[in-house]
């Protein structure tokens, strides 16, 4: 038997030396990180290493341990557990990844265009490669833009990207490693930041008026909630006709389709969104930070509700800091925005009626504890939310 045993082990030695060795891939078995926030402890945070643990606080913790009842259930699956994910309904992806754009902006040079007879601002377009914006702005044009024969006009030097269909703002943004409110300012965009299928628009440089730095990049990837409101809806061609809201989650729209707000405020002004306390106010803080909204401590899964009637402009996470996002336009210039949620239960372009359930609480994002973070925005500045809503 002894000598059988030891056959064995030769053969099966001998197999392993045949057996290639394959390097692990780098992080391999290492369990994700979590982005570091400075915050109080959450309840499914690791305990502290036994080490630590006195040794009569060790044993109590154990009898404990074994004494409450067991719950073998997966953490997502325990109601009132949030494990910091959030949980989204099926949607496409946003506009601004489903549809990249190729930056092959044309750099056109400063210079003065003598109109020729026949001639309209369209043509002077086409010609120079400038876009019709910057050459109305450049000679104190106005709608509907008249110019004559012989009229010297001064054309704006500088890098021009030709809007297609279904491009956004942000896409573009990204495509060129340069801020969306940085073109939003070059080229004087104004409500509702909605662009037009070949239109052309200015792409500024970087600092040194070439290539953008790492960090330029890296910033036009970073998005806010400006920047999904300017930026990011899909270019319209001239015979498309924007998205009809849709009234049930069940439907989903494309990711192309433009979803524009309500023509105005519907009567009965805002709601609170939830019952809580606040717990940051509108401003600025004691450490210098802004606040654009404000915070309001609630229990994990509490209902969300929409402060007006409006339609959804987004849902996501794609904002890191504030998690789970719903963001819904009301009509004249008014915009609410929810954040930190768990489970987002609307969808882009969805009709909702004030008080209406959007989305369930959570400590998603950069939360301190359980909270909703809520901001009402005019146009696109923020207001204190507490000016606007009923005193309670």
């Amino acid at each position: 038997m002894r000598r059988a045993g030891v056959l064995a082990s030769l053969a099966t030695l001998a197999l392993t030396a045949c057996i290639p060795k394959v390097d692990r891939p780098a992080g391999y078995g290492t369990p994700p990180q979590r982005p570091y926030r400075e915050s109080a402890p959450r309840r499914d945070d690791p305990p502290r290493a036994r080490d630590d643990v006195p040794r009569d606080d060790r044993a109590r913790d154990d009898r404990a341990r074994d004494d409450r009842p067991r719950d073998d259930r997966p953490p997502q699956d325990i109601p009132g557990r949030d494990t910091g994910e959030v949980t989204t309904l099926p949607a496409p992806r946003p506009a601004w990844e489903a549809r990249p754009v190729s930056a092959d902006a044309k750099t056109t040079p400063d210079a003065i265009y003598v109109v020729r007879p026949g001639d309209t601002l369209g043509h002077v377009v086409d010609r120079s490669g400038a876009s019709l914006e910057a050459i109305a702005r450049a000679n104190d044009l106005q709608s509907p833009y008249s110019i004559r024969a012989g009229q010297r006009l001064q054309i704006p030097g500088g890098r021009y990207h030709q809007v297609r269909r279904g491009e956004t703002g942000i896409a573009i943004a990204r495509a060129y490693g340069v801020e969306w409110s940085r073109i939003v300012a070059a080229n004087a965009l104004v409500e509702p930041y909605v662009l037009r299928a070949d239109q052309r628009i200015q792409i500024p440089g970087g600092v040194s008026g070439g290539a953008a730095s790492a960090s330029e990049r890296a910033r036009a990837f970073t998005l806010d909630i400006d920047d999904i409101l300017t930026g990011g809806e899909p270019a319209l061609a001239s015979n498309q006709a924007p998205a009809r809201p849709i009234a049930t989650p069940r439907r989903v729209l494309p990711s192309n389709a433009v979803v524009t707000a309500p023509a105005r405020l519907a009567s009965g002004g805002f709601l609170w969104p939830v019952d809580g306390k606040v717990v940051k106010r509108f401003g600025h803080g004691a450490s210098g930070e802004r606040n654009d909204g404000i915070k309001i401590a609630v229990p994990i899964s509490t209902p969300i509700h929409a402060a007006a009637d409006g339609v959804v402009a987004y849902v996501g996470d794609g904002i890191a800091a504030l998690g789970g996002l719903v963001i819904i336009k009301h009509g004249g210039g008014w915009t609410s925005v929810y954040g930190h949620a768990s489970k987002l239960l609307v969808q882009r372009g969805q009709s909702v009626k004030r008080g209406q359930t959007i989305a369930l609480s959570g400590d998603t994002g950069f939360a301190d504890r359980p909270e909703l973070h809520f901001e009402l925005r005019k146009g696109r500045t923020p207001v204190d939310p507490s000016s606007q809503l009923p005193r309670s």
